[in-house]
């Protein structure tokens, strides 16, 4: 799996070793487990999915995380993209909306010994406020547009990468503020299931 990444442009070594350390198949149903090295999504509990490798790779890449960030996640899920974020960060906030997920994300992390993973229950379309503002915010479903609350609970400088678009069909966004400007760059069409909250989605 990490070698078909770095083949299709994956360039953090940091990201592919971590990627190559983390068992994905922990983090799918046991009769999904022989697919879980493939490269795409997959579906979990409460009707959501854990992304394709690549397009977590590329999110991640695009956060640039460095050892000293501290990192919103909105969309805990599976919980798999937050092990890989809590590898490369100094601290990752999470926020999920449904308990049922954030309960076996919080239990499936515990076993990896990680203990920079704050987890909340909540929307997170309105982000964590308490603990802004982040270097770097990702969100692992889609938006009609960037929430107002993730754009103010971003640093300076800092990164955000969401996808935006409509229900169906989106575009993986990059913002980045540096000096007090916005700066926005649309990465490559992609699609997510979507946020669901006030800044997002209605039910």
């Amino acid at each position: 799996m990490v070698r078909d990444l770095a083949e299709r442009g994956i360039k953090d070594r940091r990201l592919l070793e971590v990627m190559s350390a983390i068992p994905r198949h922990l983090f799918v149903p046991r009769p999904l487990w022989h697919l879980a090295y493939a490269d795409q999504p997959l579906p979990i509990a409460e009707g959501q999915t854990i992304s394709q490798p690549y397009i977590v790779a590329l999110m991640v890449e695009a956060l640039q995380v460095g050892p000293e960030h501290r990192v919103l996640e909105v969309g805990t899920g599976s919980g798999y993209q937050a092990l890989i974020l809590a590898s490369l960060a100094a601290e990752v906030y999470t926020v999920e909306r449904l308990a049922g997920l954030l309960e076996e994300a919080e239990r499936r992390l515990a076993e990896f010994g990680r203990k920079n993973v704050h987890f909340r229950l909540g929307d997170g379309t309105q982000g964590w406020a308490e603990h802004a503002p982040y270097d770097r915010i990702i969100a692992s479903g889609s938006v009609p547009e960037i929430p107002g609350s993730l754009i103010a609970q971003l640093a300076d400088p800092g990164r955000l990468v969401i996808p935006v678009g409509d229900r169906h069909l989106q575009e993986l966004v990059l913002l980045r503020r540096v000096g007090g400007e916005l700066l926005r760059q649309e990465l490559v069409p992609c699609s997510f299931l979507p946020l669901i909250g006030e800044e997002g989605w209605k039910e």
